[in-house]
């Protein structure tokens, strides 16, 4: 049987604590279980997954993470949510806390990416749904700077996004 999704996802991190903090309070992320100081296991609000997001601590003294730039790793996690009103609302709450660091429009996609507090990369986005795929959006493979406004205008603020099927 082949791989239906991934279940969930381990970051090390400074201090969990403190990084539990960041994901409850900024994406919604509720924690299931928690030993302060050495580990926490988050589940996001929609989800049916025991957790979706485990954090251990390795210490104030780590090193910070060389992804992306010029060692191997992984890039970043993304997450997706059903409404634009949504992407605005964690649009605006990035913003207050000074984590957004980019917002792109993939066509299909609308994402916002924003770092933790290790600086650890990841991605928010709303997918447009398959029934409002034009010939264009399909055919675009690129990236954009995201107009929030005008996509919230072009496919309404309460539209319930692909939700990982948009194509």
């Amino acid at each position: 049987m082949p791989i239906q999704r991934l279940n969930h996802a381990v970051l090390y991190v400074r201090d969990c604590d403190r990084s539990l903090a960041f994901y409850r309070d900024n994406l919604g992320f509720r924690a299931v279980a928690h030993t302060p100081g050495r580990t926490a296991f988050l589940q996001a609000e929609g989800s049916t997954n025991d957790h979706d997001l485990g954090l251990f601590t390795v210490g104030a003294n780590a090193g910070p993470t060389t992804a992306g730039r010029g060692a191997v790793g992984l890039y970043h996690l993304a997450w997706e949510v059903d409404t634009l009103a949504e992407l605005q609302r964690i649009h605006d709450q990035l913003v207050s806390v000074g984590s957004l660091v980019g917002a792109s429009d993939h066509g299909t996609t609308k994402a916002l990416y924003a770092h933790d507090p290790d600086g650890i990369e990841f991605e928010v986005s709303w997918l447009v749904p398959a029934a409002l795929l034009t010939p264009e959006v399909k055919e675009f493979s690129g990236a954009e700077p995201l107009d929030l406004t005008a996509e919230i205008a072009r496919y309404g603020a309460e539209t319930r996004g692909g939700v990982g099927v948009s194509v």
